[in-house]
């Protein structure tokens, strides 16, 4: 018989149960009555945010890592001044460290071009004998390179950017580049002299704004528009098969290319060498294949035309709200019309890259289709005589949400665009959209797709399988956002589409969902929604 000032085990557990449940409802209700007056804060800051935020505009230009230009801006959360020196090593493909960097293999302009009175040669390699770290872009005279040259392109792919930023370390640049020394360089005085740059100092910087997906402008552009890569099914079971990725390991979803038999053993000794690496071994296209749509439509049996796309996008979920949109593509026409290069001609002028138009490898934007009239043509050039978004900024006449994709000799890409003509075009199109009658209730968003295979110090938060990939620049423009600010916020390429999903209630991309998912398990935090940075 038990006394009454006893207590079983069976009545501590069921005390012990009691006490926990009327714990759980207490808590519970603590939590409620503390996230009432949150929710109604969030509900009241929405609230304010659809008053303000009117009309948002992206500007998607191209390939530079924020090292590449904003190494020294002021204000930075992680100033290359700053970093430990060990850091900024680079290691050879064998994990040893390099005693020197390579030459820039193939030289560091693609094309003779005469500058301001001075004729550059194909081959001329700036800095030879380069110690092993970052270096500021110089004429093999010893000057700063001009912002008005055109370089050599760089390696800027799926599987490369993984391995070259190498768990975090970043150290694995010159190993899987295929520019040598180049990949290290960075425009030592753009910070000051690049007009992005006085815009960036009146407006906000974000410092830790990282690509979407690993990789090129291809996969980039497709994380822009739908959050995920592109599928191609059955892909082994066609051309396409020797397009799929030769990976280190039997995981399909590994990270590691396996070099092929007569690949360089060191960076010192040449580029590395792979197999195709287009798709990976489950079928995703990561990286460039081609539309199924003009421009620049092949035959289904070539093994680069990739199949129709059905899964959603933003613009099907702006559409689905009854959002006015648009992507705007500078020289989309003229490449309809057969008068635009496809950048292989210096200096190509008008030129257009048929995956820098994303929607146009979905079914639901094929030709004929109610959503194809979505695909806008920016026009040409740089005045509004001419480029038709600049017009129809000018005019008003900007549907809310618009993405503008210069054309691609002012859109900043190594290869074929200098820095100074996408530098001035952009700017030109920030003055424009300041100047216009939508612009007290407008957000500009302009930023880079991918880090053109420029190197990058500050290591990518650890997302999904697909990204996110290096540190790229992206200013925020707008009467709303705070002035002469340096934001330290993680963004990625989906912040974008986070934005654009809050401000106007949309379904959220699954996409988005994944990659939310997988940072808060692998580093405690989700990327923002670029709220952070404005006054509302």
């Amino acid at each position: 018989m038990t006394g009454r000032g006893k207590q079983t085990p069976r009545m501590r557990k069921r005390g012990a149960s009691r006490r926990q449940v009327l714990s759980n409802l207490a808590a519970t209700g603590l939590a409620a009555s503390l996230a009432k007056p949150a929710l109604a804060a969030a509900s009241g800051r929405d609230a304010a945010l659809r008053e303000a935020i009117r009309n948002v505009v992206v500007i998607y230009a191209e390939n530079r890592s924020f090292n590449n230009l904003f190494s020294s801006f002021p204000g930075l959360k992680h100033p290359l001044s700053e970093v430990d020196p060990e850091r900024l090593i680079q290691r050879d493909r064998d994990g040893n460290v390099l005693a020197s960097l390579p030459p820039i293999w193939g030289g560091l302009i693609p094309t003779e071009q005469t500058l301001d009175g001075r004729r550059y040669q194909v081959g001329e390699t700036a800095i030879t004998g380069l110690a092993n770290g970052p270096f500021a872009l110089k004429t093999p005279e010893g000057e700063l390179l001009p912002h008005g040259l055109v370089t050599r392109d760089l390696a800027h792919l799926f599987y490369h950017n993984q391995m070259q930023i190498n768990g975090g370390r970043n150290d694995g640049f010159v190993a899987w580049g295929d520019s040598g020394a180049l990949v290290m360089g960075h425009y030592g005085d753009t910070p000051t002299d690049l007009r992005l740059a006085r815009i960036a100092r009146r407006y906000t910087l974000c410092d830790n704004f990282f690509m979407g997906a690993f990789g090129g402008s291809f996969l980039n552009h497709q994380y822009l528009a739908a959050a995920r890569p592109p599928f191609y099914p059955d892909a082994d079971k066609g051309a396409a098969a020797r397009l799929i990725a030769v990976l280190e390991g039997d995981d399909p979803a590994g990270n590691r290319l396996k070099p092929l038999p007569q690949s360089p053993a060191s960076a010192l000794q040449g580029p590395p060498r792979f197999s195709p690496n287009n798709l990976t071994p489950d079928f995703y296209a990561v990286n460039t294949m081609l539309p199924p749509y003009p421009p620049g439509v092949r035959d289904q049996s070539s093994p680069l035309w990739l199949p129709p796309q059905e899964h959603k996008t933003i613009g099907d979920v702006l559409s689905e709200k009854g959002i006015e949109w648009a992507w705007y593509a500078g020289a989309w026409q003229a490449a309809m019309d057969g008068n635009a290069s496809n950048g292989k001609d210096f200096p190509p002028r008008p030129n257009f890259q048929v995956h820098h138009q994303p929607l146009n490898y979905f079914r639901n934007f094929a030709p004929g289709t109610e959503q194809r009239a979505r695909l806008r043509d920016g026009g040409l050039g740089s005045t509004p005589d001419t480029n038709k978004f600049m017009a129809d900024a000018r005019d008003g006449k900007l549907p809310q949400v618009a993405f503008y994709k210069p054309e691609g000799d002012l859109n900043m890409h190594a290869g074929y665009s200098a820095i100074a003509d996408g530098d001035r075009h952009i700017a030109e199109v920030i003055e424009t959209l300041r100047a216009g009658p939508q612009w007290k209730n407008m957000l500009i968003v302009m930023t880079f797709d991918e880090n053109g295979g420029w190197w990058d110090h500050v290591a990518p938060p650890r997302g999904d399988r697909w990204g996110p990939g290096s540190r790229i620049p992206a200013i925020l423009v707008s009467p709303h956002v705070r002035e002469g600010h340096v934001e330290h916020t993680v963004y990625d390429t989906g912040s974008i589409l986070r934005f654009l999903t809050r401000r106007f209630g949309l379904e959220k991309l699954s996409g988005l969902q994944l990659r939310e998912d997988e940072m808060r398990r692998n580093e405690g935090f989700a990327p923002g929604d670029l709220t952070e940075a404005l006054t509302i």
